[in-house]
């Protein structure tokens, strides 16, 4: 988990990066970028906001060979060495980033390259690189006093509430790649940033095992839950799921199994789907793994409890008291009608 509210700036440096393919240059500032109290309150607004708001699925630099050959990878790993050098090291990056701006798609910005301390990562203070960038210009109107009126001019600028692109590369794990943050706002040129400029991989952490598994589990609940049985067993099951998930520490899939798996003959179909489709979530081989808290909160906003019925009709079962859903919820038949039915049970309504 990270803590972005007591990061400071320590340094700054500002480049322009244009698209190669265009023939457009790169511009590549002389000195850092001198920060006062105002810039740094707004920059640090305008570099963090994508981050606190963003699920966090941490990546690590790679290369094909090793690490070491990942360019970037080696540009930061100066940088942390000895901090005073990271503008002559922020230029490399720069150029780094022009070398991939070669696709007709990708657009022209301002490249940030800042070096900050005071991150809080797993409770342990931290310094990091962040590499941001801007691209999308918004039209602003200004207004200035003339000839006893008041005159519109029209400029173009920064939207200081969109960070267009982003990441933070946190100085743990060199010898791994680092432990690297990405954000991207613009969804046309994603292989450019984080395949041919950061050259990432996802980092298989906890984070990324909770968050899978439990993808995988929504899939499976979609896939053999909802036909073998009904919605409301899907929504049951995602409910144990999640619940398994939010009540221990760590995952021991026999365990998981006995306890949400209220259909033993579902057992043999869990993993024969868990053989087949594992691959695609990179846990075919996972059965234990630390459990990631911030995961599973983020997956339970994400999953639906909602049955949608085709009379215009929907019943919300509660995530925190799935039991209540299986007492107070049946199932029929309405031989009369012809239709299926809910039955609920209910002591009195509740105020909203």
């Amino acid at each position: 988990m990270i803590n972005l509210y007591p990061a400071q700036i320590e340094s700054l440096s500002l480049h322009r990066v244009g698209n190669k393919n265009k023939g457009e240059n790169v511009y590549l500032s002389a000195a850092p970028f001198a920060l006062n109290d105002e810039t740094t309150g707004l920059l640090k607004e305008y570099f963090f906001k994508p981050f606190r708001e963003k699920e966090e699925s941490y990546f690590k630099l790679t290369d094909e060979v090793d690490v070491e050959f990942n360019a970037l990878h080696k540009i930061v790993s100066e940088v942390f060495d000895d901090p005073s050098r990271l503008h002559e090291n922020s230029k490399r990056i720069a150029t780094h980033l022009f070398e991939q701006s070669n696709h007709p798609h990708i657009k022209s910005g301002e490249l940030y390259v800042a070096y900050l301390s005071h991150l809080m990562l797993d409770n342990v203070k931290i310094d990091a690189i962040g590499i941001f960038k801007s691209e999308l210009k918004h039209d602003f109107l200004q207004f200035e006093e003339k000839g006893g009126n008041l005159d519109i001019i029209i400029q173009q600028g920064i939207n200081v509430n969109r960070l267009d692109k982003g990441c933070l590369i946190f100085n743990v794990n060199k010898e791994e790649g680092y432990k690297v943050l990405s954000v991207d706002s613009n969804r046309y040129d994603t292989k450019y940033w984080l395949e041919q400029f950061l050259g990432v991989d996802a980092l298989a952490d906890e984070n990324f095992y909770t968050k899978n598994y439990l993808k995988f589990c929504q899939n499976f609940a979609k896939d053999v839950v909802l036909p073998a049985e009904d919605k409301q067993q899907e929504v049951l099951f995602m409910n144990r799921a999640v619940n398994h998930f939010a009540k221990n520490d760590a995952f021991e899939e026999t365990n998981f199994l006995n306890e949400v798996m209220e259909n033993p003959e579902l057992i043999p179909e869990f993993k024969h789907y868990k053989v087949e489709k594992g691959p695609k979530y990179s846990i075919e081989d996972v059965s234990n793994f630390d459990i990631a808290n911030k995961a599973v909160s983020d997956a339970r906003k994400k999953i639906k409890n909602v049955i949608n019925l085709d009379t215009n009709v929907q019943i919300k079962l509660d995530f925190i008291n799935p039991d209540s859903a299986q007492k107070f919820v049946e199932k029929g038949w309405d031989e009369e009608r012809q239709m299926y039915y809910y039955l609920i049970y209910f002591n009195k309504e509740q105020k909203s």
